[in-house]
C-alpha cells in the first residue's frame, strides 16, 4: 500500500513539475509577444506620424538691402535652430519650413525688425582759410539711409601716359590711364545710443605744379585723405579735421552736420 502510494506521489510530482514548466514557458512567450507587439506598435506609430512642420513665406517691406535681409535671416536661424529658413533676394522674402509655434515667433521677430529706415541729409562744409581769414566755403550734401553708404564725387578724370619712349629709334610704347582728380566723399551712418555714428572717408586729389623725376610725361598727384568714425548729435555741426595746403599758408577745415529727413 505504501509503495503504490509512493509511486502515485512521484507521478503527481512529475506531472506537477511539467505543468509548472509549461506554465512558465507560456508566460515567457506571452511576455515576449507583448513586448514585440508594443515595439511594433511604437515603430508603426513613429513611421505613420506626419511631419508637424508647415511652410510659410514672409515678405520684407522695408529691409530690402541684401545685408539687412541677411541680418534678419541670421537672427531667425539663431533663435529658431529647428526651423529651415532661406532668404529669396529676388522676392525680398523669407521662406520657412517650421512648426506653427516657430512660424509665429518668426512673424513677431520680422515685425519688430522690418522697420522703415531713417534717412538723413548729411552736409559737409569745406572751409578754405588763409591764415585766420576765411577765403572760401563749399557745401556738399547727400542723403544717407541708416545702415547704408552713399558716395559723392566731384572732379575730372585726367589722362596719364604710362610706358617707355626710345628717343634714338623714335618709337614709343605707351598706354593711357585715367586718374580721378577732385573730391570724393563716402558716408555711412547708424543710430548709436542718443546720437548717430558716422563713418566718413574724404579724399582730395590734385595735380601738383612740380614734375616727376621719372619722366617729363609723369605728373605728381597730390592727395589728402581723412578716414574715420565720429559720433554726431542730430542737427549739431561737428568739426572732423583740417588739411594744410602744401606750399602755402592756406588750410582747409571740414565740418559735418546730419539732419533727419524722414
Amino acid at each position: 500500500m505504501s509503495d503504490a502510494t509512493g509511486r502515485r506521489g512521484r507521478i503527481c510530482a512529475r506531472m506537477t513539475g511539467a505543468f509548472c514548466a509549461g506554465t512558465i514557458f507560456c508566460m515567457v512567450m506571452m511576455t515576449q509577444g507583448a513586448v514585440a507587439h508594443a515595439q511594433g506598435a511604437e515603430t508603426k506609430s513613429a513611421e505613420e506620424k506626419p511631419d508637424a512642420r508647415v511652410y510659410e513665406t514672409i515678405y520684407l517691406t522695408n529691409l530690402t538691402q541684401l545685408n539687412d535681409a541677411i541680418d534678419v535671416s541670421t537672427a531667425l536661424r539663431n533663435m529658431l535652430p529647428k526651423a529651415a529658413i532661406y532668404y529669396v533676394q529676388s522676392q525680398a522674402a523669407l521662406t520657412l519650413h517650421a512648426s506653427p509655434e516657430d512660424i509665429a515667433v518668426a512673424k513677431r521677430m520680422v515685425t519688430d525688425l522690418d522697420k522703415v529706415q531713417k534717412v538723413y541729409r548729411v552736409t559737409y562744409t569745406i572751409i578754405d582759410l588763409d591764415g585766420d581769414k576765411q577765403v572760401g566755403k563749399q557745401h556738399f550734401s547727400m542723403l544717407v539711409a541708416s545702415g547704408d553708404r552713399t558716395t559723392l564725387k566731384e572732379g575730372i578724370r585726367t589722362p596719364i601716359v604710362t610706358g617707355m619712349y626710345d628717343a634714338e629709334k623714335s618709337t614709343a610704347n605707351s598706354q593711357v590711364q585715367y586718374q580721378d582728380v577732385g573730391l570724393s566723399i563716402e558716408a555711412s551712418l547708424n543710430g548709436y545710443m542718443d546720437g548717430l555714428r558716422l563713418r566718413t572717408k574724404i579724399e582730395q586729389t590734385g595735380m601738383a605744379d612740380e614734375k616727376s623725376g621719372v619722366g617729363p610725361q609723369d605728373p605728381v598727384v597730390r592727395q589728402s585723405v581723412l578716414d574715420g568714425t565720429a559720433t554726431l548729435t542730430q542737427g549739431k555741426p561737428l568739426m572732423l579735421g583740417s588739411f594744410d595746403v602744401p606750399g602755402s599758408t592756406r588750410r582747409e577745415s571740414i565740418e559735418v552736420v546730419a539732419e533727419l529727413v524722414k
